[in-house]
């Protein structure tokens, strides 16, 4: 028995997130029969992070037992011929300790959220960000993002049916950018809650697009209540980046 760990990029779009369901296709299901075939029987698939319906990732990482072990410069290739036509690519893995899980012995998560800021609709775009068609300050709203860094109470910013048993979280970072007619957002922390990133962005754009002043992001996380908090942002334009396994200093 040999345990891998691989990173993985894939289109959310045709997919009801990460997480195995009964009767809709996920991303770890793709997944998990790609490597049955190569095992010849059934493999569990554990990821880093349990990414939503229509959310995507560039730096998604998992991890499986094969009972049969084969050489490590072949799994991403025989990993990405079964998975076809699914838009999921395995881009590298790696032999790693019997113990080592990607979830629990992940210690930072980054994600990014893109905004395409103009009055004209999306054409490559389109599925892959968020359109707002009137003017975004960008520094408005990363200045008001700053208040969310640190450790708080996140409640107003947690989606009603999450089950993190605290809605305490460390936001290690988070900044707002402008590159022409786009927008990003990243965010960084060890872990998230449900819904939270979607819940920020949309936040912020109310702020960006001068509905509400800077200040109000720090008031309605100080509220601690969810309906304080502005429309969540839809999952198009949001990626899982990178997760990372070290200090989070």
């Amino acid at each position: 028995m040999q345990r891998y760990k691989v990173t993985i990029e894939y289109d959310g779009r045709p997919f009801y997130g990460w997480q195995r369901q009964d009767n809709f296709p996920s991303v770890q299901q793709a997944l998990e029969e790609a490597a049955s075939k190569l095992d010849g029987a059934p493999v569990t698939v554990m990821g880093a992070g349990r990414t939503d319906r229509g959310v995507h990732a560039t730096g998604q990482v998992a991890h499986f037992d094969l009972q049969t072990p084969r050489p490590i410069r072949k799994i991403p290739d025989a990993l990405n011929f079964h998975i076809r036509p699914h838009p999921v690519q395995v881009l590298a893995a790696e032999e790693v300790e019997p113990d080592w899980h990607a979830r629990f012995n992940a210690t930072h998560r980054a994600y990014r959220y893109v905004i395409i800021n103009r009055r004209a609709g999306l054409t490559f775009d389109r599925g892959v960000a968020l359109r707002v068609p009137v003017p975004l300050d960008a520094s408005a709203m990363d200045r008001a993002a700053q208040a969310l860094v640190g450790q708080h109470d996140f409640s107003t910013f947690r989606d009603t049916e999450c089950q993190a048993k605290t809605p305490v979280k460390t936001l290690k970072k988070i900044n707002v950018a402008r590159y022409g007619d786009g927008l990003e957002v990243t965010v960084e922390a060890r872990s998230f809650l449900h819904k939270q990133v979607r819940s920020m962005v949309g936040s912020l754009v109310e702020v960006g697009r001068g509905a509400r002043g800077e200040d109000w992001i720090r008031q309605i996380l100080e509220a601690r209540k969810r309906e304080d908090c502005g429309p969540v942002a839809p999952p198009d334009g949001l990626f899982l980046e990178r997760v990372e396994y070290g200090s989070l200093e």
